[in-house]
């Protein structure tokens, strides 16, 4: 069953690891043995949707393109848009995003 809430402590004790990587084959290990096949496939298609929607791609294709359901994209858009400003850092930082 899942919690309501994330344990803060232990969130933050992820994050740290997770900054311990440092290789793309050690990110790739480590999101392996982390992730199951679908929980990989949600964050490969959610990052995917959200490089196509800084691109200017309209939600109709996003959705023929990655078989990716609108209420996805939208719940994506919505992050990109009024988020924690996440997707944007990484992109910027990646030079896939000019602002």
């Amino acid at each position: 069953m899942k919690r309501d809430q994330i344990d803060q402590a232990h969130a933050e004790d992820l994050y740290a690891a997770i900054l311990q990587l440092e290789t793309a084959e050690e990110v790739k290990s480590f999101f392996f043995d982390l992730c199951t096949p679908a929980e990989l496939e949600g964050l490969v298609d959610r990052w995917r949707v959200a490089q196509m929607l800084v691109q200017k791609i309209s939600y109709r294709q996003i959705a023929a393109e990655t078989n990716v359901s609108t209420a996805t994209i939208v719940r994506v858009a919505r992050f990109l848009n009024n988020g924690n400003d996440g997707y944007r850092t990484i992109m910027r930082r990646l030079g896939k995003l000019e602002e």
